[in-house]
């Protein structure tokens, strides 16, 4: 069964605080209008853990796309969701 976009982001929320586990910020607040740099303050090993997290934990590839070509938490979901239907 596919996951759904709601399941998609709690998991995504998930990944984001362990893979921030020091950060002040609360990823359960965060919309998906939220900006992966300003928002969440990403460095570029910081997005680096990250896409290796979700690579992992969604068992996808970002392959045909940078993370640079993300801004907001939301188009993070619509790639997962695009890759989990492939």
């Amino acid at each position: 069964m596919a996951m759904s976009r709601s399941d998609i982001i709690v998991k995504l929320k998930d990944v984001l605080q362990m893979a921030m586990p020091s950060s002040e910020i609360d990823v359960n607040t965060l919309s998906e209008d939220a900006n992966l740099v300003n928002d969440l303050g990403l460095s570029s090993v910081g997005v680096l853990y990250i896409v290796i997290a979700i690579e992992e934990f969604f068992n996808i590839r970002f392959d045909d796309v940078g993370f640079a070509d993300f801004k907001t938490i939301g188009d993070v979901v619509d790639y997962i969701e695009k890759k989990l239907e492939a």
